[in-house]
């Protein structure tokens, strides 16, 4: 009965494990993944009703993975999404999230994936589009 059992787990399992495609994101993909997510994330912050007219003097919010001045802009973001704590806005739980999700990209990029990432272009200007 035991083994029966274990077979069977088994011959449930396999059809699981061939038929769903599995590949583990690498950091780059990570990277990249979180940092269309955040641009998106503070353009919907900029129309949203209830943080437009504090989030109305902020940057847009560009990141491209690839540009040697993403993590100057970056820092600069962090430090003004963290000050906005004297507005509002900036207890709700969606401008909380981008400054939680921008400070953990900065970390991805600056430690854990420092040898990972490759940037082939230097041009702010292109960042502040």
């Amino acid at each position: 009965m035991r083994i029966f059992n274990h077979l069977l787990l088994i011959l449930s399992l396999v059809p699981l494990v061939l038929n769903s495609p599995f590949f583990p994101p690498t950091c780059y993909s990570k990277v990249l993944s979180m940092a269309r997510e955040l641009t998106q994330l503070a353009a919907d912050l900029k129309r949203d009703y209830e943080t437009s007219y504090c989030m109305a003097h902020m940057p847009d919010l560009y990141l491209d993975v690839h540009n040697s001045c993403v993590m100057y802009k970056m820092r600069t973001y962090i430090s003004l999404v963290e000050g906005l704590r004297q507005r509002r806005c900036a207890y709700t739980s969606e401008v909380r999230k981008l400054g939680a999700t921008l400070r953990q990209l900065f970390i991805f990029m600056s430690q854990k994936c420092h040898g990972e990432l490759v940037f082939t272009i230097h041009d702010c200007a292109a960042l502040e589009r």
